[in-house]
C-alpha cells in the first residue's frame, strides 16, 4: 500500500466553487470543504460585489484555479496576453495551481468544446513546448488534465503513453481526473485500473472526480451532471492505494443539487481519504512502537 503523502500545496477535499452556492460559501465555509476550484476566465478583473464576495472566500480557504480556454494543443499562437492576465491573478490570490485541460478548443476562434489532439509524436513534442512557454509566462509550473474523447483521429500512440510523454517533455504538473478515465475506459474498451497504475503519481496536483451520463452500455457521456457513481468511487479507492492520498476536488457543473446535497458527495472523499490517512497513521505507530 501507498503511504501517505504529505507534499501537496493543498491538501484534503475540495469543491468547485459554482455561482448557485456562491453566497452560501462566501459567508461560511463547510469545515469539509479544505480548497476550491475557479476557472480563472470566469474572474479575471471581475469587481463590484462579486468580486469582493471572491476575495473573502479567497481569503478563507485556499483556491487552485483550473481554466478553460488555454487550447494547449490548438494551431494558434498561445494568448500571452491572456496569461499575464492569468499570472496577476494566481498571484493577487496566491492560489497553488493552475491546470487546463490536455486538448485544444479552437483556432481564430474558440469552439466551446474541448477536443482530442491526436496522440503522435509530433503531437507531444509540439504540445510540451507550449506548455513549457506557459510555465515561462506564469513563472510556475502547470497541471495537465486527461480528457474524455469520443473519437481519436490520426492516433499513433496509445493514450496513456501520449499522455506520459507530453508530462515528462514538459516537465509539468499532472492534473487527474477519475470520472475521465473511467468513461474513457467504457468507451474504448481498456482497463481502467491498469491505465491508472501507468500514470505517474509522483507528477500528481490534484485530482478531480465527477458523474457522468450513461448513454448505452458501450458509451459513456462527461457530463459532470450526476451524481458519482460507485465504479469511479472504486477508482478513487484504488489510486489512493497505488499513489497515496492527494488532494481530491469534486467537480458538478449541470443540474447542480443545494449544498447541503452536494456536500455529501465532499464527505464521501473524505470518508475515503480517512481511511488510507488512519492505515498511514497505524503503520508510523507501529513502526515508532
Amino acid at each position: 500500500m501507498a503511504q501517505l503523502n504529505n507534499n501537496y500545496s493543498v491538501q484534503g477535499a475540495g469543491l468547485g466553487l459554482r455561482r448557485v452556492h456562491f453566497d452560501s460559501l462566501a459567508d461560511h465555509i463547510p469545515s469539509q470543504i479544505s480548497f476550491m476550484e475557479v476557472a480563472p476566465e470566469n474572474w479575471i478583473d471581475v469587481g463590484g460585489k462579486n468580486g469582493r464576495r471572491f476575495r473573502e472566500i479567497a481569503e478563507k480557504v485556499p483556491v487552485v484555479c483550473h481554466g478553460l480556454s488555454l487550447n494547449i494543443g490548438g494551431p494558434a499562437p498561445l494568448d500571452e496576453a491572456f496569461l499575464r492576465h492569468v499570472k496577476k491573478f494566481l498571484d493577487t490570490h496566491n492560489a497553488p495551481y493552475y491546470s487546463d485541460h490536455l486538448s485544444y478548443c479552437g483556432d481564430d476562434a474558440h469552439l466551446y468544446d474541448l477536443m482530442p489532439i491526436p496522440f503522435t509524436e509530433d503531437a507531444v513534442h509540439y504540445v510540451a513546448r507550449r506548455i513549457r512557454q506557459t510555465q515561462d509566462i506564469i513563472g510556475r509550473r502547470m497541471a495537465m488534465e486527461n480528457i474524455s474523447y469520443y473519437a481519436a483521429p490520426g492516433q499513433e500512440l496509445k493514450e496513456i503513453d501520449f499522455i506520459n510523454a507530453v508530462l515528462k517533455e514538459a516537465d509539468c504538473y499532472f492534473h487527474l481526473d477519475i470520472n475521465n478515465i473511467y468513461v474513457n475506459s467504457i468507451n474504448h474498451k481498456y482497463d481502467a485500473e491498469a491505465f491508472l497504475k501507468a500514470l505517474p503519481g509522483e507528477r500528481i496536483a490534484y485530482a478531480h472526480i465527477a458523474g457522468h451520463y450513461f448513454e448505452a452500455e458501450d458509451l459513456r457521456i462527461d457530463t459532470h451532471g450526476a451524481d458519482v457513481i460507485d465504479p469511479v468511487w472504486r477508482l478513487l479507492d484504488v489510486a489512493y492505494d497505488t499513489f497515496g492520498v492527494f488532494p481530491t476536488l469534486l467537480e458538478r457543473d449541470f443540474d447542480i443539487p443545494p449544498l447541503d446535497v452536494i456536500l455529501k458527495e465532499v464527505d464521501t472523499i473524505v470518508k475515503i481519504q480517512q481511511k488510507y490517512t488512519s492505515v498511514h497513521d497505524r503503520i508510523i505507530s507501529e513502526q515508532h512502537a
